[in-house]
């Protein structure tokens, strides 16, 4: 693949769980297949244990594994929150204050890096609150950056995709792709659902990951579109 430009995403998903992870991951992994350098930011996350270390997410450490760049943990996650909970409540439960502004400006220092591929991963849907006035959104909103979506198919992901995209183009921001993720081996009407969201989703798919719980990052890079999406985004 010809060397790309640095460019960044923000992969979003229809609600928590749904795969935001393994979707990140798997661009990341790739991107490094196709001799790019990655980096990758989750800036907030919940249910994070203690390690000797300090509080690690398996998300967060998912995602280092594909980082070509030596970024260390923190600059990775730099929120980390013991409570798997929402955000903000996560946080006022340590005494804590999540604000828009500090996560922007670790976002930052990560794209100063100049990775050719960087992902930063939100946590739970798009409209995730930080406090009572700001939002998760708020970050690729400041930064300008194109979104990925997750979409976990089950039943009523065709809604919560719908209101989705809607919000983020609302919010003024490209939705580069999304991502079709099964979240079961036997989604009733699994095909007509993604028929659908093919139909409706004012995106390219980028691609579809079948129910495998066991595949890594590396076994779904390669049913991921990279070439379309670094083709496609601004």
């Amino acid at each position: 693949m010809e060397k790309a430009r640095p460019r960044a995403f923000f992969v979003t998903g229809t609600d928590t769980e749904v795969g935001k992870t393994r979707v990140a991951a798997s661009l990341l992994a790739a991107a490094r297949n196709a001799g790019l350098s990655t980096a990758a930011l989750k800036p907030v996350a919940s249910g994070c244990d203690m390690h000797e270390a300090g509080l690690r997410n398996e998300d967060a450490l998912l995602l280092a594994q594909y980082c070509t760049l030596p970024l260390s943990y923190e600059q990775i996650n730099p929120v980390a929150l013991r409570q798997a909970i929402a955000p903000h409540l996560a946080a006022a439960s340590e005494g804590r204050t999540l604000q828009l502004d500090r996560l922007v400006g670790f976002a930052r220092g990560v794209l100063m890096q100049r990775a050719d591929v960087t992902v930063v991963e939100g946590a739970g849907g798009w409209r995730v609150p930080l406090n009572s006035r700001e939002f998760l959104s708020g970050l690729p909103a400041a930064l300008n950056m194109p979104v990925i979506l997750v979409v976990g198919l089950k039943l009523g992901c065709i809604n919560h995709a719908i209101l989705t995209a809607e919000a983020i183009l609302r919010d003024g921001l490209p939705l580069a792709g999304w991502v079709a993720n099964h979240l079961s081996a036997d989604m009733p009407a699994a095909h007509d659902n993604l028929a659908t969201l093919l139909d409706v989703l004012p995106a390219p798919c980028l691609g579809e990951l079948p129910w495998a719980p066991a595949e890594s990052p590396d076994d779904c890079a390669s049913q991921l579109d990279l070439g379309q999406l670094l083709a496609t985004s601004v």
